[in-house]
């Protein structure tokens, strides 16, 4: 109970400070809800984690509210332009992720907007644990043996599941199959479901899901864990090493953040990323992400999110030029 209501004490504390910032910055949270754009349809973990957010400031800050708005379509680049070209005062967020983020200027023509330069990072919120898992009837079960047979079977190859061009899944398996120099044929599914569907049924060789889609499969032996793209372990599935010991140094993710338009005041900025940060530390907030998503908490500063988010751009753009990828 302490510790609730010292983090209590301090939001509010947070909340004041935005309405007594620069005037030009028009922070007056108390006067109208803010916007949480999220660039997907509801029902994900995205929206999951936006409304969890959105729960998390009513009950911290009775009064206040942050209304989430889901435009899913276009690789998340419907609501990239949305709040893109909002007022910077602090009313317009946006729930970030990769593709709306980080890699639609190359992945897709004709945007609205420059990905690395239409947003202020605010706060890197989580990071969702991704694992490889293979069918079945599949011969290996480690990463090594997983590439090893891959190239036994270079005449025949492997396929991989993946929800679509661009998404982390894919570019993951991608950059994993060029450091190996290892074959495997992609097909392309709707959905996360789907792609779990068809690793079960044996139409798959393959996939890389968060961990959270994939656990009850696992455990259920409808699909074999071979190895998690984690630094470490993942506590919910202690047996299954680290990519790193096969390849060391990789690792990836599907992280999830808070941005808003360009040209934020950096005062603005610093106070909603607390607010962020009081909210993520919530006892309830950390239980439910670890729970429903098996998500990592990480609620940093605004200059680690940006330097995430510019080190991903680097990493992911040279992949998908050599490999001529285009969004769906």
């Amino acid at each position: 109970m302490g510790s609730w209501a010292i983090g209590r004490r301090n939001a509010l504390g947070l909340l004041a400070g935005l309405a007594a910032a620069p005037a030009g910055a028009d922070t007056g949270w108390s006067d109208r809800p803010v916007r949480l754009v999220v660039p997907f349809g509801a029902g994900g973990a995205s929206d999951t984690l936006a409304r969890t957010c959105a729960q998390a400031l009513a009950d911290e800050l009775p009064g206040r509210s942050l209304v989430v708005e889901n435009r899913g379509g276009a690789g998340g680049t419907i609501a990239g332009a949305v709040v893109a070209q909002a007022r910077p005062d602090g009313y317009t967020l946006m729930l970030a992720d990769l593709g709306a983020n980080a890699i639609a200027h190359e992945m897709m023509r004709g945007l609205p907007y420059d990905p690395p330069t239409a947003f202020t990072p605010i706060c890197h919120l989580t990071n969702l644990p991704v694992v490889v898992v293979v069918k079945p009837g599949l011969p290996v079960h480690t990463a090594a043996e997983w590439f090893a047979f891959a190239k036994e079977r270079a005449a025949t190859p492997l396929t991989y599941a993946h929800p679509g061009i661009g998404y982390p899944s894919q570019l993951a398996h991608e950059l994993m199959l060029q450091l190996t120099g290892t074959r495997m044929i992609p097909v392309s599914y709707r959905s996360g479901a789907e792609v779990m569907r068809a690793v079960i049924s044996g139409e798959c060789d393959c996939a890389i899901p968060t961990v959270s889609s994939s656990l009850p499969f696992i455990r259920e032996g409808k699909a074999r864990a071979i190895a998690v793209l984690t630094a470490g372990r993942v506590p919910q599935l202690p047996d299954t090493p680290p990519i790193g010991d096969t390849l060391p140094g990789f690792e990836a993710s599907v992280w999830n953040g808070i941005v808003g338009p360009a040209g934020m005041d950096p005062a603005l900025v610093d106070r909603i990323n607390q607010v962020f940060v009081a909210l993520m530390h919530r006892p309830e907030v950390v239980a439910r992400v670890q729970s429903s998503q098996a998500a990592q908490v990480v609620a940093g500063t605004p200059a680690a999110f940006a330097a995430l988010i510019k080190a991903e751009i680097a990493r992911w753009t040279p992949l998908i030029r050599a490999n001529n990828l285009r969004a769906e």
